[in-house]
């Protein structure tokens, strides 16, 4: 089975109706990113930023897969498919993904601000003051946040680098280091970018450029590979 590698961004889950951080002005929900996804601002209000991905979790949890969601886990069928997302949410798993890589962490997962490897699933939305890891420690959102490093980063580039089929979908490769992931495609393997804000990328062989958004867009990458 040929490998084909995704990276999806924001613009998959905000068919799905989940707002997400891709606004320049610096504000997500009415939030000021600083104040609810840095470390600086959890340091200051922990409260908050517990309210805040409460709430991003109590809209997540009624999310659903879009069409975008689903033709990806359908080329399961007939090749090797890795997702390597940007978004904090379950959708790709929802619609059948068998292996998606979190770069950013996950919202329904919390974890330990004494020990980063102590993670742990939530059956709920609501984190809050006082919930602590077994070492006594305040749990935190499993969110890599703005400063953060991007532990995932390293499978992620491993993965990429193996790519038979590279797919960009949904985002406009500005957050980095996930839009360094396009320079680690081997330069034989086709690159397919589907995005209505069609990022600046440098010329290439086999680079196909579909300026749609995920749902539509995909569509059409499913068509160029006979799927």
């Amino acid at each position: 089975m040929k490998k084909i590698v995704v990276l999806s961004g924001a613009g998959v889950s905000a068919e799905s109706g989940l707002k997400t951080f891709r606004d320049s002005d610096g504000l997500w929900e009415g939030y000021d990113v600083m104040e609810v996804a840095t470390p600086e601002g959890w340091r200051k209000n922990p409260a908050l930023v517990l309210e805040f991905y409460n709430q991003r979790r109590k809209q997540a949890q009624n999310a659903q897969p879009n069409a975008a969601h689903f033709a990806l886990a359908e080329l399961e069928k007939q090749f090797d498919v890795t997702i390597v997302t940007q978004n904090v949410d379950s959708l790709h798993e929802k619609a059948g993904s068998s292996k998606v890589i979190h770069l950013h962490g996950q919202l329904f997962q919390s974890r330990s601000t004494a020990d980063e490897n102590l993670i742990y699933d939530m059956d709920g939305w609501e984190l809050k003051m006082g919930d602590k890891c077994k070492k006594g420690s305040q749990l935190r959102p499993n969110i890599v946040w703005f400063g953060e490093a991007v532990p995932m980063m390293v499978a992620a580039t491993k993965m990429t680098k193996t790519a038979e089929i590279f797919i960009v979908v949904g985002t406009s490769l500005s957050v980095y280091p996930a839009a360094s992931l396009i320079d680690c495609v081997p330069p034989t393997a086709p690159i397919y970018v589907v995005d209505p804000n069609m990022p600046t990328i440098a010329t290439r062989p086999n680079l196909t450029l579909i300026h749609e958004k995920a749902t539509t867009g995909i569509k059409e990458v499913l068509k160029k590979l006979n799927f």
